[in-house]
């Protein structure tokens, strides 16, 4: 079995509109979202052998502060440039290249082609997968070439405004 969590990026800034999309960092609300997010997978022992990034300062970013909660070494987060604004088939084909030796893959990125990649995965209609949303599929297979469209069951779909209220309380 392979486990493949797509995480959007969290809220980024557009404090500096000079800044190139690319270039664009983490807002407040971004800087607290990532930690918290990653602080919920770690506590349902949601630990990947590989994580996966956007390079975009806002992808990578969010993939930082999700893997300190982790216990995942910065320095290990892979970056992928490919998965810049990715349209489904290139985010299919950066999953089919992972290495069969890992058996779950956090993959960092950006909508509309998270989505999109999402929705084709498990036939599941996700309108918008919101900023710092975490979506867990599982794919019957021993090889991440055969991960496919339609063949991924959800987990789960998770998102920081699913928190609000524990988000305040800081519990």
């Amino acid at each position: 079995m392979k486990r493949l969590y797509l995480i959007r990026h969290a809220k980024s800034s557009w404090d500096h509109p000079e800044l190139a999309d690319y270039d664009r960092p983490l807002n407040d609300r971004g800087k607290k979202d990532a930690p918290f997010m990653g602080k919920l997978l770690a506590e349902e022992g949601h630990i990947p052998d590989v994580l996966l990034s956007s390079p975009a300062k806002r992808a990578l970013g969010t993939a930082k502060r999700i893997a300190q909660e982790l216990g995942f070494r910065k320095k290990d987060i892979r970056q992928n440039i490919r998965l810049y604004h990715a349209d489904e088939s290139q985010l299919l084909q950066a999953v089919q290249a992972q290495d069969d030796a890992a058996g779950s893959v956090m993959l960092f990125g950006h909508n509309p082609g998270l989505t999109e990649f999402a929705t084709l995965l498990c036939n599941y209609e996700f309108s918008n997968i919101p900023t710092c949303g975490v979506v867990c599929l599982e794919f019957q297979t021993d090889t991440w070439k055969n991960v496919r469209y339609t063949l991924g069951t959800l987990r789960f779909f998770d998102y920081p405004k699913k928190h609000t209220k524990k988000m305040k309380s800081g519990k």
